[in-house]
């Protein structure tokens, strides 16, 4: 079953406390509606019709579920949700007529569905109610109302009381998290080490320099030791190179003596 399907079960079975709740619920589910209606989405309008003994299609039922019709066809009067409770009853509904959301292994996306553009504005309110962000994009003849953050979207599941499928995201954004977390150290540790590879190449190249033209004696005491250990230790860190000489030597002093290797060797190329 997919993320999507899987959310769909569980809103399927959370029915509101409140008349007004079940409701708000129904009137997302009549509004947002279209002729392909998906199963869960029929049975859930099927069972709340009934639980409300009501048909929400005739004129007395519209009433109470206070839906008008304006020049982009029927909607809601915001009159239906004015509690919180109904306003996430009416994103689970809306989800169930019209939604989806993809799979987080692969990526963040949430979205519904509208009709018209005045239901995904009404719907991109109700969502800010909960300081959570949907934008609007115009697909073909329909107006999406989505999502992309993945933490907007754990917040909208917890809204619309998916809670099982909430903590499977969970699961997978901390997993993504870890892995992005251990990748950017590996990527850092390997350029490091790639950089003081290249720094040990180039000292060891200055040193061999040094001595084919005027031989390692032409160092000064100092220099000449540290010269030795790095061509004898040619993988040492600065700190390790330190340490082993004597006297020892600070990262920074090594580090010293090996820029005055540099401009030696550099100095003789110029006047070679």
């Amino acid at each position: 079953m997919s993320f999507s399907g899987q959310v769909k079960d569980e809103l399927y079975e959370i029915i509101g406390n409140g008349r007004h709740c079940k409701l708000a619920e129904l009137a997302a589910l009549v509004t947002m509606a279209d002729d392909d209606m998906e199963s869960k989405a029929g049975k859930k309008l099927e069972k709340l019709s009934g639980m409300l003994n009501i048909n929400p299609y005739d004129d007395e039922a519209k009433k109470a579920l206070k839906i008008v019709k304006d020049t982009t066809g029927y909607t809601i009067d915001r009159m239906i949700i004015e509690k919180n409770c109904c306003k996430q009853a009416y994103i689970r509904g809306a989800f169930l007529a019209g939604g989806s959301v993809t799979d987080p292994k692969k990526s963040y996306h949430f979205e519904i569905v509208c009709n018209s553009i005045r239901k995904a504005e009404i719907l991109v309110d109700i969502i800010k109610d909960f300081d959570i962000e949907a934008k609007i994009v115009m697909r073909k003849k329909a107006y999406v109302c989505y999502i992309k953050d993945g933490s907007m979207i754990v917040d909208l599941l917890n809204v619309m009381g998916a809670h099982t499928s909430l903590m499977d995201m969970e699961n997978v954004r901390i997993l993504k998290d870890v892995r992005n977390t251990v990748n950017r150290k590996v990527n850092c540790e390997t350029a490091n080490l790639n950089k003081t590879v290249s720094a040990a190449v180039k000292q060891i190249e200055d040193i061999r320099y040094i001595e084919e033209k005027k031989g390692l004696k032409y160092l000064p005491d100092n220099l000449r030791s540290l010269a030795l250990l790095r061509l004898s230790e040619p993988e040492m860190s600065l700190n390790d190179l330190g340490e082993n000489l004597s006297p020892p030597l600070g990262k920074s002093g090594v580090n010293h003596r090996l820029r005055k290797i540099s401009e030696i060797a550099n100095e003789l190329r110029r006047n070679n």
